[in-house]
């Protein structure tokens, strides 16, 4: 078979001289023991056990098994004789090596973080309001889909990490990209099974003396059974994404030099963190189409009862997964070349009083079920790993909670509509997110940080956005709505309750059950257009936005009914926005920027055998005190400053106007909490750390960088001459 003879050049690492051992060594023997290939002086290649470059003496023992010299054709295969070629079973066809190597891997994991952020931070979050009308759920069942995925995860996590660690990681990543597609293929089923959706009696937002109300359905809609389906597709997705977060980061790890780590992490978390954008974005379209492609309907988007093509985005994701598992599943267990990494890592494991983190380093160590709970001590008694742990538990708090209510936040302060939120919330999360994700993983590599120098990293991240996050302090005034911020004269609610009857409105009958808001040309906002006693309607041709007219409520100092309102809330005109907005972008920026320095400093801090499943520990952690109720802890301490809530048939539903000082404040007071805890974990997680001697080290971190001279003069490193 035709392999490729770049293999010793990827990652930049290029050996530009062969190394000459003085000695032979007993296990270079077997030809089917290299796990690299390397040109001596006649142009053949010469087999090598660890991978690296040599000229190759002929070795004494096994020499005439198999010829020393093989022009082409030549196998990669492992030290343990497992074949290190890209295919399928037997199938490696010689083009497919040309992406055998660290930035092919990478390439292909990114695309499936992009598609599983696009999925399930994306879409999901996009479309969750459009599945409640069709299917007729109510708020908590489809908070119920939602957390299905990390509950799947948490349940998935010990097992995979576990297993998938000391196992094949391709297979286990592409198995998982395969059935996250097939989870997302299952999310779009419940469209294809279910009959055309038909809009319930179209009850129009009335004016003045024509408001209708839709009847209370207390019954639960045979529809509703179908958030079982959805459960179990997110569930899918969960099990799916477990191994490309923890397998996926410490396959990348493993191939590639030390230093590059970091960087290929970064690119890796950066693609993911891009996704939910892109499901944002392409979600949005989806959603002004109809469901009932090719059916004709006189409903508008901005209609209460427009149910968007949701599940176009779902059978996409899901046909990309499965088509991107194909590739990762060819990949060998580790890559050709990838052995002399290893060799020259230097282990920056914690070390333990009493001598057990030393039980890790057995190669036997992880391989039975019975080694489980030995792994969970040695990284329970490991108090650098807990300390970050609970730091990234912390951080994971604030970005849950900040991309579940950010938009809100901005929403609110700056009177705009959601979309128009969740394009500046995006413009915000894009280049602080992505951008920052990035720079952690290149300010690691740039300056050569051991473990402790990155946790220093991460402690000046969190502060530098503790600092920012006193912006909270300044907030926009609320826009005025007449009988919620003030009486509709312009006088102070009396002991701050709701009123939205007046003598303009009260022969109008107007009824509380959509909440559909218009701005008065008096500046000030109305619940409805009936609230705002107007009578007629008109489409303004500028902007296609409705304008009512004859309303009795607004500018009530001309003559009575001439005044106008247009649909809509009232533009916020709030000096501080440019100012929010900055800082906003500096917390988004310092919690991401400190994200890949965490993480690169938990795979440093634990043995190389514990990696991958001290990564899964680690999202458990993350998952169980952060991300499950970072958005609970935000959502309920935001809805303490809500001013006007939605009523349901006589059922509380959710805010539609809060108040902006409160939320500001609250918002300060969650941010200031957590990112205290951040900076005190990270502090003992330092405080706590302790490196393995510099002489217990096989070579400095300064050889993986240098190249052959390096090499040369560290020989004891190179596991080949130790039985010289």
């Amino acid at each position: 078979m035709a392999m490729p003879q770049n293999s010793t050049r990827e990652n930049g690492f290029c050996f530009t001289q062969p190394l000459d051992f003085s000695r032979p060594s007993p296990h270079r023997g077997e030809a089917g023991r290299s796990s690299g290939i390397a040109s001596g002086d006649d142009g053949c290649s010469t087999p090598l056990s660890n991978g690296l470059a040599s000229s190759g003496a002929p070795s004494p023992s096994g020499s005439c098994a198999e010829p020393l010299c093989v022009p082409k054709g030549i196998k990669y295969v492992s030290a343990e004789g497992e074949e290190l070629a890209c295919g399928w079973g037997a199938f490696t066809p010689g083009c497919l090596q040309l992406c055998n190597t660290s930035k092919g891997v990478l390439f292909f994991l990114c695309v499936a973080s992009f598609l599983q952020g696009m999925t399930v931070n994306g879409f999901i979050n996009t479309v969750i309001t459009s599945i409640e009308r069709r299917f007729d759920l109510r708020s908590y069942q489809s908070g119920l889909i939602a957390s299905s995925y990390d509950i799947a995860a948490c349940v998935c996590l010990t097992f995979v990490s576990y297993f998938g660690g000391n196992g094949h990681k391709p297979r286990w990543l592409g198995w998982g990209v395969l059935v996250m597609g097939l989870g997302s293929l299952l999310f779009a089923l419940p469209h294809f099974t279910t009959g055309q959706y038909e809009a319930r009696s179209a009850a129009q937002v009335g004016v003045c003396g024509g408001n209708q109300s839709l009847p209370c359905s207390q019954a639960a809609s045979s529809l509703s059974g179908y958030r079982f389906v959805f459960m179990l597709g997110q569930f899918l997705h969960g099990m799916g994404a477990t191994p490309l977060y923890t397998l996926g980061v410490t396959y990348l790890d493993e191939n590639v030099k030390t230093n590059y780590s970091p960087v290929y992490i970064a690119v890796f978390y950066t693609a993911a963190i891009l996704g939910p954008a892109a499901g944002y974005l392409v979600g949005g379209m989806f959603l002004n189409i109809y469901t009932e492609i090719g059916r004709e309907t006189d409903m508008a988007p901005e209609n209460t009862l427009w149910v968007g093509a949701w599940w176009i985005g779902f059978l996409g994701a899901g046909a990309a997964s499965l088509l991107i598992s194909i590739p990762i599943l060819g990949y060998p267990q580790r890559l050709p070349g990838s052995q002399r990494y290893i060799v020259m890592r230097v282990s920056e494991a914690h070390q333990l009083k009493d001598g057990s983190h030393k039980k890790a380093s057995d190669p036997d160590f992880g391989k039975t079920v019975k080694d489980l709970p030995r792994s969970v001590l040695l990284l329970l008694k490991n108090p650098t790993f807990i300390f970050l742990c609970l730091a990234g538990a912390t951080e994971a708090t604030l970005i849950a909670g900040m991309s579940t209510f950010g938009p809100k936040f901005l929403e609110s302060q700056f009177s705009l509509s959601a979309s128009e939120a969740a394009t500046f919330f995006g413009y915000l999360v894009v280049p602080a997110g992505g951008g920052g994700t990035f720079l952690g993983g290149f300010l690691v590599n740039k300056f050569k940080l051991r473990c402790s120098g990155i946790i220093k990293l991460c402690l000046l991240c969190t502060v530098s956005s503790l600092l920012a996050i006193f912006i909270f302090f300044i907030h926009c005034p609320n826009m005025p709505m007449a009988g919620v911020t003030q009486m509709y004269d312009g006088s102070a609610l009396p002991g701050g309750h709701l009123n939205l009857t007046a003598a303009c409105n009260a022969q109008c009958g107007c009824l509380q059950d959509t909440y559909s808001p218009v701005c008065g040309t008096d500046g000030i906002m109305y619940y409805s257009p009936c609230h705002a006693g107007c009578k007629s309607v008109s489409v303004n041709p500028r902007n296609e936005k409705k304008v009512y007219q004859e309303c009795n409520c607004v500018d009530k100092a001309l003559l009575p009914g001439s005044g106008k309102a247009e649909a809509g809330k009232c533009t916020s005109s709030c000096d501080k926005k440019p100012l929010l907005l900055c800082f906003m972008f500096v917390v988004i920026l310092f919690t991401f920027l400190s994200s890949i320095p965490a993480l690169t400093a938990t795979l440093r801090c634990v043995s190389d055998r514990q990696r991958s499943f001290a990564l899964g520990i680690q999202w458990i952690v993350v998952r169980t005190l952060g991300g499950i109720p970072g958005p609970i802890a935000f959502g309920s301490m935001i809805d303490k400053s809500c001013l006007l809530w939605q009523d349901q048939c006589g059922e509380q539903g959710s805010c539609y106007v809060y108040q902006n000082s409160a939320m500001s404040r609250y918002t300060l007071v969650a941010g200031l909490v957590y990112k205290v805890l951040g900076t005190t974990f990270f502090i003992v997680a330092y405080l706590l750390y302790k490196p393995p001697p510099p002489e217990s080290a096989p070579g400095s971190l300064d050889a993986s960088e240098n190249g052959t001279s390096d090499l040369q003069e560290h020989k004891p490193s190179l596991p080949a001459e130790e039985d010289m």
